[in-house]
């Protein structure tokens, strides 16, 4: 008893024969331990670089596969210059579209099955936690290749022609979804229509934003003297402030993102879980039509357009309009 005593006192002794005080035992105890989570989290993290780097392989081969195939993800872009983040979103994407395509599948069963709305329910946090899987890897994008977020190059034309800022406008959306919630009480009414106001608000600063940002890249590029065919002396240091500005579009893409989300889930709070399915089985069938569209679109009949032939006549063929004119007319009077 007396020995454990003097050692809680003055320490123990090491292997080496030195005695060690325990406020010194207790940080050397507490040192191992930090070496040794230290340790372990170097060992997830190699784990999980190799493991992205395995994933990221995976990934490029199938898409070198696809594009071989003649297959082209999204709505297009540059193939050849798509950066590998550009490229693994791409995948992703094209895997959360089929996701999407089942769990609207499933909430169109259980409404049709009326289902309780406890049952139902847990449908419609299923898909409100799968937009949010999707704003994580618009976010993940945005870090890697806001370029290829920017362009929209992921979607389909027809998607793109209602982009702002790399994906749906917020209060628009609204719009279309106050004509399908019917019948929305008063209060719900007001909830609704506030929320599209505060979004029209943060949308036109956010609008403003990226416009001077705009201007300001603008002005920098056209710094100096841009037609004595040289660089110029501070040509570096132009391109230098110019990437700086350019990273500050990472901030205003994922604020969008941001928008849209707060956007979606501030809509199903104030929704029944019944009117929330209908919400989000609306939102789906709505870009189901615009992709729909885009196919129609690159497969309508191409007789039915100017070619490119046509807008450089010959001399004989100039010759051949003068006689036919009358017939020319009524052959483009449709279009």
């Amino acid at each position: 008893g007396g020995g454990d005593h003097d050692k809680r006192k003055h320490g123990s002794t090491r292997k080496d024969g030195k005695l060690v005080d325990s406020k010194t035992e207790r940080r050397l105890a507490q040192n191992r331990e930090a070496a040794k989570k230290s340790r372990l989290r170097k060992k997830a993290y190699v784990q999980n670089l190799e493991t992205s780097r395995v994933r990221l392989q995976q990934m490029e081969q199938e898409l070198q596969r696809a594009r071989s195939q003649g297959i082209f993800l999204g709505g297009g872009g540059a193939g050849g210059d798509m950066s590998p983040g550009a490229a693994m979103f791409d995948m992703e994407y094209a895997r959360w579209l089929d996701d999407d395509g089942k769990r609207l599948a499933e909430l169109r069963g259980g409404l049709q099955a009326h289902l309780a709305d406890s049952n139902l329910g847990a449908v419609v946090e299923e898909c409100m936690q799968h937009y949010d899987e999707l704003f994580q890897l618009k976010a993940e994008l945005a870090r890697a290749d806001v370029f290829h977020l920017l362009t929209g190059a992921w979607a389909t034309p027809a998607e793109r022609c209602f982009f702002w800022m790399g994906g749906f406008r917020p209060s628009e959306l609204l719009k279309i979804l106050i004509g399908q919630l019917d019948p929305l009480t008063e209060q719900q009414m007001m909830g609704i229509c506030g929320l599209q106001h505060s979004s029209e608000q943060a949308e036109e600063a956010l609008a403003q934003g990226l416009q001077q940002l705009h201007q300001s890249l603008a002005d920098t590029v056209a710094a100096g003297t841009l037609n004595d065919g040289t660089p110029g002396p501070n040509y570096m240091a132009i391109m230098a402030i110019a990437l700086e500005k350019l990273a500050s579009l990472e901030s205003f893409y994922q604020q969008a993102d941001n928008l849209r989300q707060q956007t979606l889930h501030q809509t199903r709070r104030i929704l029944t879980t019944r009117q929330a399915a209908r919400c989000f089985l609306s939102i789906g069938e709505y870009y189901r039509r615009l992709r729909a569209l885009s196919s129609l679109w690159a497969s309508r009949p191409r007789e039915n357009f100017i070619g490119t032939e046509s807008l450089s006549p010959t001399g004989t063929e100039l010759q051949g309009m003068q006689h036919h004119h009358q017939p020319q007319q009524n052959q483009f009077s449709g279009f």
